[in-house]
């Protein structure tokens, strides 16, 4: 039986593990609404605005591999699109599914509603094509090929693409015939190349180290990158975006590197390596401490995810995945590498009615954590204490490091539970941030989810305390919510909710989260300026930066 173009296009993405749609109706996507819906396997997962659904779509993206986001033509694209842009700068394959008016209204130039009453059509694809990797118009008779194009543009880049569905063609059989996606191998002599001028780096070397980072995670090479530690017996470190790409209980793990922000002792220690290999690393501002690394480009290696550069020459051609493999290999006699030995992690300060500093809420978190947990964080001084916890076996760190949306973090741990429903998803979320996006813990209720939430309450944007230069001026204040009662009104009923002002009420708070079977909603209360360690040194680093 022929499938028609939108069946054939959501076969193809259920395929490479799109489970669920995220998003909001609208009259010219419910082709791709309804096909959704009677998809056998798949699962509509509604969102309360279109931004909210690209962010859920993120988040499920970074558990699962690939996502899928459907909104309507104008108004519903162009609201996802901050969020569309969040994954194409931090390299999630997502699917932004546009369904747009009938050919026959396009072609006749018709003023339609959700348009600028111009007569004009591919204006709003045309602003999406600064954050997608590729894009397509999906006809019957060009989605066979767009299709497999368009799935391996987003997963060989890693960045989202955009996908539009004429809603007269959408429920039209497809013509064409369907062609396999193929697998891209690496320039074996590139490879090689690559290959035997890092192992002879590495053998003249007295030290090295690896600084290992998120595209690792994004590329699914946790496994082949844990291999590849221990066969070499590397010791490796993590910078801001890479946090737990790999096990953080690893041996081999020595910490955080964050320049001359924090940690001097591991600072020290990577800066002085013979060698240091980046893997899947980038050299942004948080990732290198604003911009305080001092890592001297003679001594440095690069994997990416195409490319290696060694000793100054470029090796194009050379996939990630394929050099781990033969890295693993060739460095299978481990050396006993000197290493940074981390020290143990700090005791909670304060007890009893002691109010809840900074000193007693980031230890106590870390000591919070259950191996296997999702901890989502969001940006500002909660994610920046939070980056310098080590977290269990298994868990798994995620922050919009580089995009650093306010308010990403609600909408982007609902689609992780949605992604792993089974896994404990612990959300720590500032008030500010989480007013823009709140709306979607009712998704939690809705879909019978369980998480742990943590609002940290300290009476405005903190972040932004920080880095303006009148830290009370009215711009950082917020409205004065009362948050423990959203999750009721929200339709989440039977959860647990509290609101924690001392030391002894956090502790008992996260005492009852532990034990709890519903889902779990803690706002924390501290002073206005209780900041982790980083955001102050950030504060005192990135001033020059941000302001004349």
């Amino acid at each position: 039986m022929v499938q028609t173009v939108i069946q054939h296009v959501l076969a193809r993405l259920h395929a490479i593990g799109v489970d669920d749609v995220f998003g909001v109706p609208g009259d010219f996507s419910f082709p791709v609404s309804d096909a959704v819906i009677e998809h056998p396997e798949m699962r509509w997962i509604g969102c309360c605005n279109e931004l909210n659904a690209a962010y859920a779509a993120d988040g499920y993206a970074r558990i699962k591999g690939v996502a899928a986001l459907s909104t309507t033509y104008g108004v519903g694209e162009l609201s996802a699109l901050a969020g569309i842009a969040g994954c194409y700068a931090e390299h999630l394959p997502v699917f932004h599914l546009v369904g747009t008016p009938n050919m026959s209204v396009q072609s006749a130039r018709a003023l339609m509603h959700h348009t600028f009453a111009n007569g004009e059509y591919d204006l709003f694809r045309k602003m999406s094509e600064p954050v997608v990797c590729a894009h397509a118009v999906i006809t019957p008779q060009n989605v066979a090929y767009e299709t497999e194009r368009l799935i391996f543009e987003a997963l060989y880049r890693r960045r989202p693409v955009y996908m539009a569905f004429p809603a007269d063609l959408a429920n039209r059989p497809m013509l064409g015939v369907d062609e396999p996606l193929r697998a891209v191998h690496s320039d074996p002599v590139a490879l090689e190349a690559a290959t035997e001028a890092i192992v002879a780096a590495l053998d003249k070397a007295q030290t090295a180290c690896l600084l290992i980072g998120m595209l690792v995670a994004r590329v699914g090479l946790r496994d082949p990158m844990q291999a590849m530690v221990a066969a070499s017996g590397l010791p490796f470190a993590t910078m801001f975006m890479g946090k737990s790409v790999l096990d953080e209980q690893n041996p081999s793990h020595m910490g955080m590197y964050a320049g001359t922000l924090m940690n001097p002792p591991l600072r020290d220690f990577i800066e002085s390596c013979d060698r240091v290999l980046l893997i899947g690393a980038r050299m942004t501002d948080l990732n290198s401490g604003a911009f305080t690394a001092h890592l001297d480009p003679a001594k440095m290696m690069s994997i990416g995810h195409h490319v290696t550069q060694v000793n100054g020459k470029t090796y194009g051609g050379v996939e990630m995945g394929d050099i781990l493999a033969t890295l693993t290999k060739r460095l299978a006699k481990p050396r006993m590498w000197k290493r940074y030995e981390p020290a143990p992690p700090d005791a909670p300060a304060g007890s009893g009615d002691d109010p809840i500093t900074a000193e007693a809420l980031y230890p106590r978190w870390e000591r919070f954590f259950k191996p296997n947990d999702i901890l989502v964080a969001e940006t500002g001084t909660a994610s920046m204490g939070l980056g310098f916890i080590r977290m269990p076996a298994g868990a798994s760190f995620h922050n919009q490091t580089l995009w650093g949306s306010i308010g990403w973090a609600t909408p982007a741990a609902f689609g992780m539970a949605i992604a792993e429903p089974n896994r404990r998803l612990v959300l720590v979320t500032g008030e500010g941030a989480h007013q823009m996006t709140v709306q979607e813990i009712g998704q939690f209720g809705r879909h019978a989810l369980k998480p742990i939430i943590f609002v940290l309450n300290n009476n405005g944007y903190l972040i932004e305390r920080l880095l303006c230069r009148d830290p009370d001026i009215s711009y950082n204040d917020v409205a004065q919510w009362r948050y423990t009662e959203l999750p009721h009104a929200l339709g989440c009923d039977g959860w647990f909710v509290a609101r924690v002002t001392t030391c002894g009420e956090l502790d008992a708070a996260l005492d009852a989260a532990n034990k709890a079977t519903t889902g779990v909603y803690i706002e924390v209360v501290t002073d206005t300026y209780a900041a982790s360690p980083l955001a102050i040194r950030l504060h005192e680093a990135l001033t020059s930066l941000y302001q004349p």
